[in-house]
């Protein structure tokens, strides 16, 4: 089967390319680290099974596969271990919790093998997954892993998120905080917008808390925090608060 790998962090995507270089069964395409590049190479390249991760520096693969007309199959690779499962049971063969097992994956690859046809990503079952996926029903809590427990927080009830050095701290409403030992990418699509906007590479805010922006390129929250907006972001969090407030 020809493999086509998307995957944007590099120790990562350099593991998998060496299982599938040592399966008999694979044979490796291509690859991509964005979303961008994989759109324009998946119609020439025409692999017969994508693995994927689900959110991407520049998107939401999710929404790739619902606007690419090809017969292949996709194991999704990911991080996520809530809201997005049930959604991607709906359009693909089969999902892989990171960090990525070696026999979990042999097993997935050998249930593709032992297909005797390509079976087709019916679009409009990847676009319910797209939809469930991204609809505002989120649900309301979401649950956060510290080292010592499992915290179950309504999803209104957070200021921001802000990561550092492979952590990201939840900021609540009552004050408090929370420390997850996960990067703020994981969370980007578990938290929904337009409620939460990301802001900066390391911060992602509720916008319901949004007290004063500065032109300068800061954010007020209701708390008193300050928190920095990317270059890059500016103008959309304008537009944001043009079109939400």
């Amino acid at each position: 089967m020809k493999v086509y790998i998307l995957e944007d962090e590099s120790h990562i995507l350099q593991y998998i390319i060496s299982l599938v270089d040592d399966n008999p069964h694979l044979e490796l395409v291509g690859y991509s680290t964005s979303i961008a590049k994989a759109k324009l190479e998946l119609p020439n390249l025409q692999p017969d099974l994508i693995l994927s991760d689900i959110q991407l520096e520049d998107g939401n693969s999710l929404s790739l596969f619902s606007e690419i007309p090809t017969d292949l199959q996709i194991i999704f690779i990911t991080a996520y271990d809530q809201f997005a499962l049930q959604a991607l049971n709906l359009g693909a063969l089969a999902y892989l919790l990171k960090p990525l097992d070696t026999d979990a994956f042999t097993a997935a690859i050998e249930k593709c093998h032992q297909k005797t046809e390509k079976f087709k990503v019916q679009k409009q079952q990847t676009q319910l997954a797209l939809q469930h996926f991204a609809a505002p029903q989120f649900s309301k809590k979401i649950a956060l892993r510290s080292t010592d427990v499992i915290e179950i927080v309504n999803i209104e009830d957070i200021l921001y998120c802000n990561s550092d050095k492979g952590y990201t701290t939840f900021h609540l409403a009552d004050k408090s905080k929370i420390l997850v030992s996960k990067v703020l990418k994981e969370f980007d699509s578990l938290l929904p917008s337009p409620l939460f906007f990301r802001c900066h590479q390391s911060y992602l805010i509720n916008t319901n808390f949004l007290k004063k922006y500065y032109k300068d390129g800061q954010i007020e929250m209701c708390n008193g925090a300050i928190i920095p907006v990317s270059q890059r972001k500016r103008a959309e969090l304008i537009a944001h608060i043009d079109a939400n407030f």
